[in-house]
């Protein structure tokens, strides 16, 4: 259950239903619902969809946290005045400062930086303190701020940027299979910022074909590369159905079955005798042209309880780790990837630009099929900025270590540890020598001391290796790498 906040009025409860695929993109839809886009059946309209902007457990109720979604600058806060998640413009209306650079005052209310003007979770002002006592100023509706209908589902933090009133009629876009019988799933979760559009990492992840090749030493192997028979089932303005009959690994998993629900998720259902029953799920919000933050989600339904017993254990961080790695196989080309495309006339012209041939292309075809009939460019006449070099392209601290609170947290402690090692092992090393001059015996404890400094140094360098991939991935990825080498 999640929370509508419009500007100027009070909090109001919703009641949001979960999102079933159109049924057969072909139900109709009653007066008091819309589709996500809108009701023209000509045009899907970005801003009338409900995004996931983070998830909930990663949020920080102490202070303000800045996102941009579909260009435009946004703030996330608590109120805990309504024990709820509030969204507003960041920008003061008052001389249109950043209230992310602001603070969440000591009565619950969110507090401009530049004045101190402070506002109520549905982005009344609540006090002006440069005005005369008796003035009201704070009751202009100028003095508002523009507040976002917000809904937490599934962990995730929803907003929706459209038209405030309907946010109600607009279903969220939600796996409705999670909700079903959440006890027997096992959920890995992971997001990140990434240099390039969400239409780009939805037709990346669509491409089912790509993964044997790709993430080669991650998660693929080139040995299972194959034909890939991809079938649309049905299609429409609300999205797309298809199967994969054969399915992964050359048919040893099992088909395989690909939702995309417009505009921004897609999942891959594969259920195997071997390992039971796997989703991948990604939502692709759009943050600005050539950006927009992924949400993964991994959901398991193990045959075997042993497997979940060990994924239960696995820190949160730790996972992270990993799946920024894979992210990162193919993080650089698809950045350039597409600009070629949009210098080829754009998705427009893709059957032009791109050349497919076999049905392992399927799903990507569909998908610009689906931009060009429904006119859904999320960022219509703008352009990509410039190419980032590849230092940039591999950086994982501002892109999700600084924004992930159990990565973040365990940065903080792997460097408190390795700053206790380096002191302790530096103070070992010290007392060696003077244990040779004041021991008789002293072989013995010296070849000790010098064996625990050298074992602390040791930790203490491989704790830094870990650091690191806090800070940046791999330049060169797993599929590069000779054989031999390859770990």
């Amino acid at each position: 259950m999640g929370t509508l906040e419009r500007k100027g009025v009070a909090a109001v409860q919703l009641d949001l239903t979960q999102l079933a695929l159109d049924e057969s993109f072909a139900r109709e839809i009653s007066t008091d619902e819309m589709p996500a886009g809108g009701n023209d059946p000509n045009r899907f309209d970005w801003k009338e969809a409900w995004y996931p902007v983070h998830y909930v457990q990663d949020l920080d109720k102490s202070k303000p946290t800045p996102f941009t979604l579909l260009g435009r600058d946004i703030v996330i806060w608590w109120d805990k005045n309504t024990s709820s998640w509030s969204v507003f413009e960041d920008k003061c209306p008052h001389r249109l400062a950043p209230l992310s650079e602001g603070r969440i005052a000591q009565d619950g209310l969110l507090e401009c930086p530049y004045h101190g003007w402070a506002f109520s979770g549905d982005g009344s002002c609540d006090r002006i303190p440069q005005q005369l006592d008796g003035a009201k100023a704070e009751n202009s509706q100028r003095a508002c701020v523009a507040s976002l209908p917000t809904c937490d589902r599934q962990g995730l933090l929803f907003v929706y940027p459209g038209k405030p009133e309907n946010a109600a009629k607009t279903k969220v876009p939600l796996v409705n299979l999670l909700d079903e019988s959440p006890q027997d799933w096992i959920c890995l979760n992971t997001f990140r910022d990434l240099p390039y559009d969400a239409l780009t990492l939805l037709e990346n992840v669509l491409d089912a074909s790509h993964v044997s090749y790709t993430h080669h030493g991650t998660v693929g192997n080139r040995t299972n590369a194959g034909p890939v028979e991809l079938e649309v089932k049905e299609s429409g303005k609300q999205g797309f159905q298809g199967i994969w009959e054969e399915g992964p690994r050359r048919g040893t998993l099992g088909r395989q079955d690909t939702t995309f629900v417009a505009p921004a998720l897609m999942w891959h259902d594969l259920t195997s005798k071997q390992f039971g029953r796997t989703l991948t799920v990604v939502y692709a919000t759009p943050i600005r042209k050539g950006e927009c933050r992924l949400f993964a989600r991994f959901p398991f339904q193990f045959s075997s309880k042993i497997p979940a017993f060990f994924m239960k254990l696995t820190p949160r961080w730790y996972s992270h780790i990993g799946q920024n790695g894979v992210l990162e196989d193919d993080q650089i080309f698809l950045h350039y990837q597409e600009r070629y495309l949009e210098a080829s006339g754009g998705s427009a012209n893709f059957a032009k630009a791109f050349y497919l041939p076999t049905k392992a292309d399927r799903f990507v075809s569909e998908l610009r099929k689906w931009v060009n009939n429904y006119n859904a460019d999320p960022f219509p006449g703008a352009s990509l900025p410039p190419p980032l070099p590849k230092e940039k392209l591999m950086d994982r601290y501002y892109s999700h270590t600084q924004k992930c609170a159990s990565c973040s947290a365990a940065l903080v402690k792997i460097q408190q540890i390795r700053m206790w090692f380096a002191i302790i092992g530096a103070i070992v090393w010290a007392i060696a020598p003077l244990l040779a001059v004041y021991l008789e015996n002293a072989l013995l404890p010296v070849a000790i001391a010098i064996a625990v400094s050298l074992g602390f140094g040791a930790l203490w360098f491989r704790l830094g290796k870990l650091q690191r991939q806090f800070y940046e991935g791999r330049h060169i990825p797993p599929r590069n790498l000779p054989e031999k080498i390859r770990p």
